[in-house]
């Protein structure tokens, strides 16, 4: 199954700056970890703003609320997902 996936971030601007850089640092590392395995197929930033939108692949729902709960800022994610399926157009768009 594959799902688009927004996510955009908050961070609480008390944050200490050391906690909030360990924190983008544990994120991507984790990101890295995602896309080695598969689970996100592709990833775009959104510019301005602390936000990207994904194609993530799992199996299930609940593999992709897993995954997603793995990520180290989780709790500060607004997180919309929509189930994607195929089109009769296949890979015929440019994907630039």
């Amino acid at each position: 199954m594959r799902f688009a996936v927004r996510l955009t971030t908050t961070l609480p601007p008390e944050m200490p700056e050391s906690q909030r850089d360990d924190l983008l640092a544990a994120e991507f590392r984790r990101g890295q970890q995602l896309v080695a395995d598969g689970t996100i197929e592709h990833i775009w930033r959104l510019p301005g703003r602390l936000a990207n939108l994904g194609v993530w692949a799992v199996d299930t729902p609940e593999t992709l609320h897993d995954a997603l709960a793995s990520l180290p800022l989780w709790r500060w994610m607004d997180v919309q997902v929509e189930a994607l399926a195929d089109h009769p157009l296949g890979g015929a768009v440019d994907s630039r």
